[in-house]
């Protein structure tokens, strides 16, 4: 499983569905979305700032973290972003890879 952070900022509509049902309510909604794609909840915060909601899930592929963002996006409530984390392991293994590179003018 691959973990991702996922990024969220409320539209008006978004917003006003918050006001309703309350932010347990749709952690519960993301928790069970999440299992539909058959990865974890592992946080789900909300924050002042440009954005309003931070998540983080653990996720089968990088095309189960796509489907999430495109329907969750699709739905009109959030616009998302996301960024793939990596662990400290993942980080060794991409130092130890040889790479063919020239930096420009070099």
């Amino acid at each position: 499983m691959s973990k991702y952070l996922v990024r969220a900022r409320l539209t008006v509509d978004g917003l006003k569905g918050l006001l309703k049902e309350g932010g347990t309510a749709r952690r519960e909604v993301v928790g069970r979305m999440v299992q539909s794609l058959g990865g974890q909840l592992e946080s789900m915060y909300w924050a002042f700032g440009e954005e309003d909601i931070y998540v983080t899930v653990d996720l089968p592929s990088n095309a189960s973290a796509a489907a999430l963002g495109l329907v969750v996006s699709a739905a009109g409530g959030v616009r998302t972003s996301m960024v793939v984390l990596l662990t400290p392991e993942e980080i060794d293994e991409a130092v130890r890879q040889k790479v063919d590179y020239r930096a420009p003018g070099a």
